[in-house]
């Protein structure tokens, strides 16, 4: 079985293999061929794949006759030619958005896998993409609100006075969220943290912040679909922008990671509340592609409202692109060898396997892969 690794094109970064896991591939019996330059916005040379075993090729020769391509984002349709009938595309293809492109796969003989529609389930974990990318987002989210922010997160004691810790809060305690809350304690933050599900109260704490919960109104229990927060009544609503309102107007960075799988982000924080920030203050939107959680927030830009700095944070995993390549690439290795059949050298991929059923986002296709009687 061949496996090609395709060059990503700008904006993206990233790279879907690495050689520890081009070793591992062929350590399956597999033979991977990965287009030039694919791994160079990631720090990865072009000999250091030819060191694990890989051929380097243009993307022609790459793809020609291979059974699996591997990337983070879905390429243009028409630049996969030469692949086998039945090959599996495996990466980030965003079916939601662009389902014509899935269709174009389909059409064009391939066998799409979207990797982002990975079960939230045990026997998956290894393979999550969305929560090893949004680990690195969180702890990006951190850092970027720290460049922007015109003063020091620790408190400092020196012999011209004190300098006071800053005070971050963070909305929304999911991976994203969790990562927020320990780099900003790790750099010395005062760090304060709130989301509409009561079982991450213990979570919040274990990190050493401060939980902010709404009291005495009903909110979400336990978690919707696929480990994200369900949608919250009017009532908790609106005692969330009561407290919200009289808690931000104390911070100096707040990170927001609300989202609603198939809806547009929540809005949590409005223009009003905003104005009761102290100028200065930054609040780092990493729903903004989604609509932002934020009222004048855009999306890939940063603004100032009010005297704060609102950052449209936007893959932010893009921005560490080794270590975010290096957790796609074991995410992906790690799928395939779940399924691996050692006699074949291919993926066996059942039709019942509820992992499977997850990720096939248009009709099977006659597979170059083995598939079960």
């Amino acid at each position: 079985m061949k496996l090609a690794i395709l060059r990503e094109i700008a904006p993206e970064t990233r790279v879907a293999a690495i050689p520890e896991t081009v070793k591992k591939f062929i350590a399956l019996g597999a033979s991977v061929s990965v287009e030039r330059g694919a791994g160079e916005t990631a720090g990865i040379a072009d000999a250091e794949f030819e060191a694990a075993g890989a051929t380097i090729a243009d993307r022609a020769t790459a793809l020609n006759d291979a059974g699996i391509i591997l990337c983070i984002t879905g390429p243009a349709p028409d630049s996969l030619a030469g692949a086998a009938t039945g090959a599996l595309l495996i990466g980030a293809l965003d079916p939601a958005r662009r389902a014509d492109d899935i269709a174009a796969y389909a059409s064009a003989g391939l066998d799409p896998l979207a990797m982002e529609k990975m079960p939230r389930i045990t026997r998956a974990q290894s393979m999550d993409i969305l929560s090893s990318q949004s680990n690195l987002a969180g702890y990006k989210a951190v850092v970027d609100a720290a460049s922007a922010y015109g003063r020091a997160y620790p408190m400092m004691m020196t012999a011209a006075g004190t300098v006071s810790p800053a005070k971050v809060f963070v909305m929304g305690v999911g991976v994203a969220g969790l990562q927020a809350i320990a780099t900003a304690k790790r750099l010395g933050a005062q760090v304060s943290a709130t989301d509409v599900r009561s079982a991450t109260r213990e979570q919040i704490m274990s990190l050493g912040a401060k939980p902010i919960f709404v009291e005495n109104v009903a909110g979400i229990e336990g978690e919707g679909a696929g480990g994200y927060a369900g949608e919250m009544s009017p009532e908790y609503q609106a005692a969330q922008a009561e407290l919200v309102s009289s808690h931000i107007a104390k911070q100096d960075i707040v990170i927001t990671t609300a989202l609603i799988p198939g809806r547009a982000a929540p809005r949590l924080i409005s223009d009003a509340q905003l104005s009761t920030m102290r100028s200065g203050s930054v609040v780092v939107d990493m729903a903004a592609e989604a609509g932002g959680n934020v009222e004048g927030c855009v999306a890939g830009e940063s603004v100032v409202k009010h005297g704060v700095t609102i950052i449209g944070a936007v893959q932010l995993a893009r921005s560490v692109a080794a270590d975010s390549s290096a957790l796609f690439a074991r995410n992906l290795y790690n799928f395939l060898n779940a399924f691996w059949d050692k006699e074949s050298a291919a993926p066996m991929l059942p039709d019942d396997d509820e992992i499977v059923i997850a990720l096939r986002v248009a009709p099977r296709i006659e597979s170059a892969t083995a598939t079960p009687a």
